[in-house]
This record gives C-alpha cells, sequence and structure tokens, in this order.
C-alpha cells in the first residue's frame, strides 16, 4: 500500500468511527506529512512509494490501529 492509499484508509475508519482525522504536510520535510487520528499522529513517509511491513505496523501502532481495520 502507498502513502496516499493508507492515508484514505484511515480516513475512511475515521468516518466510520467518528474520529477526527487530518493530514499535514506542512509538518513534513519535502513529501513527509503528519497524520493525525484523533490526539494520536504517524508521520507518513512519500505518500507515492509503498509502505514497507514494518513501517505500517509501527504506524498502525502509534495510531492505536490494527491491520484488519484498514481492510
Amino acid at each position: 500500500m502507498t502513502g496516499d492509499e493508507f492515508v484514505r484508509r484511515v480516513r475512511r475508519v475515521g468516518r466510520e468511527r467518528g474520529v477526527a482525522v487530518r493530514f499535514e504536510s506542512r509538518s513534513g520535510k519535502g513529501s513527509h506529512g503528519r497524520l493525525h487520528y484523533g490526539e494520536r499522529f504517524a508521520t507518513v513517509k512519500d505518500r507515492r512509494k509503498e509502505i514497507g511491513p514494518g513501517l505500517l505496523t509501527a504506524m498502525l501502532r502509534q495510531l492505536g490501529l490494527r491491520r484488519t481495520d484498514l481492510a
């Protein structure tokens, strides 16, 4: 999954659960940005490239989500 797809899926989960989700591209350097899910946040790397399995797991943990939540 790419960074853009990750952001879209987290936004969908937020809508379903009534949690505020926002993405700030100015918080990151270059193509990085900060994705806020409620009070939690994770830094999203280059949104056009694939996210590796380790980074995906770390970002989900930071947001308090599981892989099954994005399916």
